[in-house]
């Protein structure tokens, strides 16, 4: 049974947090003060807090390059931070409202969301210069599915799912959903799962086919999602109750709802030891689930 282990005290208004496995280690945006907060996953602490832009909103993680890439919604940026140093060191300018990031490791490449433009900048994470700029809708979410070489976003007041070829920063579909804000992959069973806030559901898409093959009801405003593929797991963070549906991959089913803090906007799973992490916006915490 998974359980909220630990409560951890981060920044102001935490609304996205990212996993490095491999350095034991957690990065949360804290949108309301400019930081990132950097939890140690072996203890639970706050080891640093590194200022960034203004409203960060969004981070991801390159594990192979020692990098965290974090959006800052205020000022249109995106802060490159050096992982084993916890430095900024640099700083790319994209669209307006950028709100997620996602990388592609094998490409080298990372794909920041503008809601504002209705675009997604493409950046090449060796030389950090944005190389090309996608037209979507009002983008959101975004998750990398490294297998077939696809990046799917939501495209929040549109209704839809813009799916790229990240071979040719290309859109080559548009699936209708329900009100969209997250999204994350399942690379094992070729399933996109998008929240959609709206309504308290979770569209299921066939990642082969890209056609929606069921609709999850979850909680109140559903944001963030995250997958456990080793567990057949993924983690729905309920933004209107405070609460996490978990759902069993398998089935595309509802098996459990864990109460966390309040408000909650991000998830983030560590591949390795299968513990997920939930920030908090409306305490500034982040709950620890350990669900393996």
């Amino acid at each position: 049974m998974s359980v909220v282990t630990a409560t951890i005290t981060v920044g102001t208004s935490p609304v996205a947090v990212a996993v490095d496995a491999a350095s034991h280690t957690a990065y949360v945006a804290n949108m309301s003060d400019g930081t990132v907060s950097v939890i140690d996953t072996r203890t639970n602490t706050v080891t640093a807090t590194i200022t960034v832009g203004t409203n960060p909103g969004g981070v991801a993680v390159d594990a192979a390059s020692h990098t965290a890439y974090v959006t800052n919604t205020g000022d249109g940026t995106v802060s490159v931070i050096d992982t084993r140093t916890n430095t900024v060191t640099d700083t790319i300018k994209v669209g307006r409202y950028p709100g997620a990031a996602a990388v592609d490791a094998a490409s080298h490449t990372a794909y920041v969301t503008s809601y504002d433009d209705g675009t997604v900048s493409v950046i090449d994470t060796r030389t950090n210069t944005v190389t090309k700029t996608i037209t979507v809708g009002h983008a959101y979410g975004v998750a990398i599915d490294g297998a077939s070489h696809t990046a799917y976003v939501t495209n929040s007041d549109d209704g839809t799912v813009s799916v790229i070829d990240t071979r040719s920063n290309t859109v080559t579909k548009t699936i209708t959903v329900g009100h969209p804000y997250g999204v994350a992959i399942d690379e094992a069973s070729h399933t996109a799962y998008a929240t959609n806030h709206g309504d308290g559901t979770v569209s299921a898409i066939d990642t082969q086919t890209n056609t929606v093959t069921k609709t999850i009801t979850v909680g109140a405003w559903p944001y963030g999602v995250a997958v456990d593929e080793p567990a057949h797991t993924a983690y729905v963070i309920n933004y209107g109750d405070g609460t996490v549906s978990v759902i069993d991959t398998r089935t595309n089913t509802v098996t459990n709802t864990i109460t966390v803090g309040k408000s909650p906007e991000g998830v983030a799973v560590d591949p390795t030891t299968g513990t997920v992490y939930v920030a908090n916006a409306g305490d500034n915490t982040v709950s620890v689930i350990s669900a393996r």
